[in-house]
This record gives structure tokens, sequence and C-alpha cells, in this order.
């Protein structure tokens, strides 16, 4: 249970959270500043709440009125019938502390004060939202605001808001920002999805985000909570709401860089915190991080409006090839998967669908679809129990789309492409209840939203994976080494060593230490399965090296070719380890890339590239590209390193590359970086001959 947190005005112990009911469900509303011009918000809000249905008695307040949209208005707050329970201010800044004051005398439990002019207007406007705070601490009247949008609760029939939206929803969203909030409610009434409940913080003088998560929690009619967020005043009772929240949490953190952090609290007079921070404590409380408005929409869409899926497989049928190529590759990036129809089940595809449709996964209908979209439901039923989630890709204009999915179903439907037949079955979809993206990529980026949280399956035990690509052949280390070095750039000789005499006598020619390393045409990367021992001193150490290797591999020579081992000397130490390598592409040719090296090429996965050919200006430049630099340049004591002979090695490479168009990929991993020179230490090279 969230215990009771402080006013974010005062640092007092507040009321239980059932104090906020006066906000989110009052029995009766008074608009102070009510207005007969229409375009004011004082006239627009009075009519959303009659529009909306509000049940309850509505008071507008105006000295000057007699009757408002049929509504019969009163001087003072003092002169209502009885007191109402929220009282809704669209008055200048100058004049609300002073009304709330006699709202909080006349009865009045809340108040949401829409006017702006406070702590966001500078000097003058921090001293009246000064004022307002005493107001609230002095009399216990829960306020949201100021400089707020208002709230709006479709279940209730309660919009003190703009636009007026009526439709009852699922996603309950809170922003601290107008414009933002208004802008997630258009995409929620786009799609006829409404919200559970919409509350604008504002400026935040009392009622804040710990606040409003924690009863938005327990509200019954809320499956998700959204958040738009610059800072957070109350951390400790920010991590309450969020340690207590049973309910997906779904937050855009707005102030991520320097000059936005400084914006942000500008903007909200809060502190927007290190992002960083942000980060890990999303991360520890399980929160569904969004980067974008669009991620915030579309992840609490999905976490709302779609059936939670039983697994990762997804089965895509589409009508557009590319389409369905660009669900792939975010699956793949999001952690989903896409594996191929077994046998049997492609068969029986086979012989339901016309001969030119591409049956595997994706389910391609080509043009078909628009003529017989009953195809769709065809191949649904047929993957049903061998998938956990159909993706529906629409993507063209498909008459009766609307009638293949199913309501309720673990079914993603994306619809594009489709112009107004797209339009007529999308709100055909809506009306079913069913959410629709716009994009592949914004639809199983959604869905991935379910698996956000789960922990990658350990990788099973067994035999290293063979690591050399269908059609291309691993050049033997030494025939590389030796490449490398005629080609200028210094490199570690790896001659073969057939036995343990053999190596023990490459060892005494390069002088002790030497390194030993499993040769093979099909192990690209040795260390992974422990094929490389280090430092070995002298000739017993090297013959039991060699013993050790060779019976570790042992275990996998029928999966593997083994020929035996490399011995290479040991390179002095101090050298900082980067990556030089080429990739060739088949349609660009051969690609320049750099980045840090070693472990740290797959962990941090700082590289950069330039094609070829390249200026020497450019491959100077490359090195600039990379987040690991100012290693380069000496950083924090560390020596600077010899880029001129890097920038050397780097035109060798690119010479020997467009030289040598049978290579396809050539890497320098690690490559040492000393402050005078540098050097290879293990060279792979592939070829396609």
């Amino acid at each position: 249970m969230i215990k009771p947190a402080d006013h974010s005005a005062t640092g007092e112990p507040m009321e239980t959270l059932s104090t906020l009911n006066s906000i989110f469900a009052p029995r009766s509303v008074a608009v102070i500043g009510a207005s007969s011009a229409p375009g004011k918000l004082g006239h627009d809000i009075l009519a959303n709440l009659k529009n909306g249905g509000f049940p309850g008695p509505l008071y507008p307040i105006n000295p000057k009125a007699e009757e408002i949209l049929g509504l019969k208005v009163y001087k003072s707050i003092t002169d209502t019938p009885a007191p109402p329970d929220l009282a809704v201010v669209v008055i200048p800044a100058a004049l609300v502390a002073e009304t709330l004051t006699q709202c909080a005398a006349r009865g009045v439990k809340a108040a949401v004060v829409i006017t702006g002019g406070f702590a966001e207007a500078g000097p003058l406007g921090e001293r009246l939202q000064d004022e307002l705070a005493q107001v609230v601490r002095r009399t216990g009247l829960r306020v949201v605001g100021p400089n707020c949008q208002g709230i709006n609760m479709p279940h209730r029939q309660m919009c003190a808001s703009w636009p007026l939206i009526t439709t009852r929803g699922r996603i309950a969203f809170a922003s601290q920002s107008g414009t933002v909030g208004a802008a997630f409610l258009d995409l929620a009434a786009a799609e006829h999805l409404g919200v559970s409940g919409f509350v604008s913080l504002g400026n935040r003088v009392d009622v804040d985000e710990a606040e409003v998560l924690s009863y938005f929690n327990q509200d019954p009619h809320t499956a998700v909570i959204a958040l738009y967020l610059e800072g957070v005043k109350r951390a400790s009772y920010f991590v309450d709401a969020l340690t207590s929240a049973t309910k997906p949490v779904v937050i855009l953190k707005a102030g991520r860089t320097a000059a936005g952090s400084r914006a942000a609290e500008s903007h909200t007079k809060s502190m927007a915190g290190t992002d960083a921070i942000y980060d890990a404590l999303f991360r520890k409380y399980r929160v569904h991080r969004a980067d974008t408005l669009e991620e915030l929409f579309d992840f609490a869409k999905a976490l709302a409006y779609l059936p939670r899926p039983r697994g990762q497989r997804l089965m895509i049928t589409t009508s557009s090839g590319g389409a369905a190529i660009l669900a792939i590759d975010e699956a793949e990036k999001s952690g989903l998967k896409v594996p191929e129809p077994n046998p049997i089940l492609k068969e029986r595809l086979r012989a339901m669908l016309p001969d030119h449709c591409a049956v595997g996964n994706p389910v391609d209908l080509t043009g078909d679809a628009i003529s017989s979209p009953e195809l769709y439901r065809q191949v649904m039923d047929q993957t049903r129990d061998d998938y956990d989630t159909q993706v529906v890709i629409f993507g063209d204009p498909i008459p009766g789309a609307s009638r293949q999915v199913t309501p309720g179903a673990s079914e993603l439907v994306i619809f594009l492409g489709g112009a107004e037949v797209e339009r007529q079955e999308r709100l055909e979809l809506y009306r079913a209840g069913i959410p629709v993206f716009p994009t592949p990529e914004r639809g199983v980026r959604a869905l991935a939203q379910f698996f956000r949280f789960e922990k990658p399956p350990a990788a099973p035990p067994g035999p290293p994976k063979v690591s050399v690509a269908k059609g291309l052949n691993l050049l033997p280390a030494g025939e590389a080494a030796a490449l490398i070095a005629k080609a200028g750039i210094p490199a570690a000789a790896a001659p073969l060593a057939q036995n343990p005499q053999e190596a023990a006598a490459l060892a005494r020619q390069f002088g002790y230490p030497v390194v030993l390393k499993i040769a093979s045409p099909q192990i690209a990367h040795k260390t992974e399965m422990g094929g490389v021992l280090l430092g070995l001193e002298n000739d017993a150490e090297v013959a039991q090296g060699y013993q050790d290797l060779m019976g570790a591999t042992g275990l996998f020579d029928i999966l593997v070719q083994v020929d035996g081992v490399t011995v290479s000397p040991m390179a002095k130490p101090g050298g900082l380890e980067v990556i030089l390598g080429i990739i060739t592409d088949p349609q660009y040719g051969p690609t320049l890339m750099f980045g840090l090296g070693g472990v740290n090429t797959e962990i941090y996965q700082d590289v950069a590239f330039c094609l070829l050919p390249a200026t020497e200006a450019e491959l100077a430049d490359l090195t600039k590209k990379i987040r690991g630099y100012p290693l380069l340049t000496g950083y924090r004591g560390q020596p600077p390193r010899d880029t001129a002979a890097l920038l050397t090695a780097m035109k060798a490479l690119a010479r020997f590359a467009q030289k040598h168009p049978e290579l396809d990929q050539i890497e320098l991993n690690p490559l040492l970086l000393y402050e005078k020179g540098l050097f290879a230490v293990d060279v792979r090279i592939f070829s396609r001959i």
C-alpha cells in the first residue's frame, strides 16, 4: 500500500490517495471564470463538462453574467447552492490565491488551476506560486496545476479540459506538458481508443506524478499508465509509486541531453535529473521507457489492447514483401523470432495458396490479397498452433481486411499503403476494439514490450559455432599475416605446427614468450572456445600447451577441421587495442572499418566506416568518429598514440583491398597502437575463392 505522501509544496504529511477523488471523481464542479464567449477557456471547459454529460451539478462562476450555456451563473463561489467538490479556475494569476482561499472556506475540496503566469513566467510568477503553495499548506485544499490543461475522466463523464474526448479507454495519461498531453489525446481519439483518464500536471504546486501514478494504479478502468515527464519533484515518493505499481508503466522522459535538461528545468521549475540515473531507475522498476511521443503511444496501446503473447515466435502474413522485411528486421533487433514453418506446415500452406505466393515466413500473398482477403484468415488458421503471434500486414487497399482478424486474438495488425480503403477498414477495426499500427517497425517494437524485461535464454552448452560463413574461405593464419606484412603493416608471423616438437622449435626461433592458437579453416574467433594460450615461457610449456589445445578441440573434430596450432611471438605490452578491417559490399565494393579492438569490439561496438577509395582527410576523420577517440590522443595521463602510423596502415590496407577484389573481409584485431608504431597481433582474411 502506498504510504501517505506529503504535499509537494509543503513537505508536510498529506492525506491518503482518497483525497484525489474530489479531483478525479467529483460529484459537483464549479468553473470559476466561466465565459459566454466561445473560444475562451472559461467557455470551452464549461461546454465540455456539459456536452460530455457530467452527471452532477455545474456551477458557472462569473460576476457579470446571468446565464451561460443554459446554466444559471453565480457571482461568487459563496453563492452556489452547495459547496462543489471541485473548482476549475480560469482567472488571472494574481487573483488565484485569494480565490482558492475562498473556495476552501466555502468547503470546496479540490481545485484545478488552468491559469498560467506562475513559476514558469519569472520572478513575479514565482511569488504568486509561493502564495498558492501557502494556501495549499494552510487549508489542505488539493490542487492540480497551475498552468495546466485540466483533467478528463471519460468513465465518469467529466471533461474539465480540451479537446472533448468521451471515448472510454484503458490508458491513463498524465503529462507535465499540456501540448504533449493534447497530442497524445489526439492520437488516442483518431484511433477511437480514448483514455481512462487524463491529467495535465502543470507546475505541480500540490498534486504530482507520484500521486497520480498511485491513483491510477488502483483505478479499475485503467490497464496501463503512461506519463510524460520533464522532472520529478519528490524522488522518494516517485520510487514508492513505481515500486507499488502492478500495472504496466510507460514513460517518456524528456531532457535527455544537457540542453534539453536545462529547458526542462526552465519549463517545469524542477530538477530534470541525470538521464543515466533515470535509465537505471526505469530498468530497476520495469518501466517501459519510450524515446518519442509515437513510442509512448504505441507502447501504451500495445500493452493495454493486445493480449499478452504466450511466446516470442511470430508468423508474418503480408501482401507486401517490403513491409514484411521491415517487420523481420525490427523483430530481430527486438529479440523476437521469425522461424520458418516446419516442412509439414509448409506443404499444407503450399497446397492451399496460389502457386506464385511465397510460402515461408513471411507468407507473401502478393496482390491476390486485394481480391481474396480471406487468404489471410486461412493462413492464420493453419499456422496459429505453431506460432505465438500472427503479424498481419495489410500492405495494399484490401477491402474486407477488417473481417479477417479476430478481436482479442494474438494478432498484431499493421495497415499501410491502403489509401481510402485503408481508412474505411481502419475504422471498422477500431470499432471492433482492434489496435492498428501504421508501420511494421512501430508495430513490432510495441509488441516487443511484452518481453522487454525477460532475460534472454542462456546459450545451450556444446561445441563452438562454426564462425566462417558459407561461401567464404578463411585463409591460414600464417598466409594472412604474411600478406598483411607484405602490404606494409607490421603483423605477427603465425607458422603452423602439427606436433609438439614443431611447436617448440618454432618457439625457439621467435624467442620466448610465445602464443599458441588453434589452427582451423572453420574457426575464425578462437578465444571463445579456449583456443588461445598466451605467454608460454619454455619448450615444456609449449609442448604441454599444444597437447592441451588439441585435446580441448578434439571433442569437436567431427564438426570442424583442426590442422594443428600456430606459433607467434608475444607482442610488447603497452599497446592500445584497436581494430582495422575491410568489409567488401557486393554493390559498393570495399569499406574500411576502424574502432576499439579486442573484446571491446563485441562489447562496445564502437566502430566507424569509410567507403573506399578515400582521401587522406577522410581516413583521418574516420578515427575521430568513434566514441573512444580520446584514447588515441592521450586521455587522463595516458600517452598519445601514433596516429601517423595508424593513418599509414589505413592507406596500406585500403590499397591492398583494392588490389584484391576476391577478398571479402579483412580483420586486424587486435591491432596494437603504441606511442611509436603499431603491430597486428591477429589477422583474419576471408576469401570468396
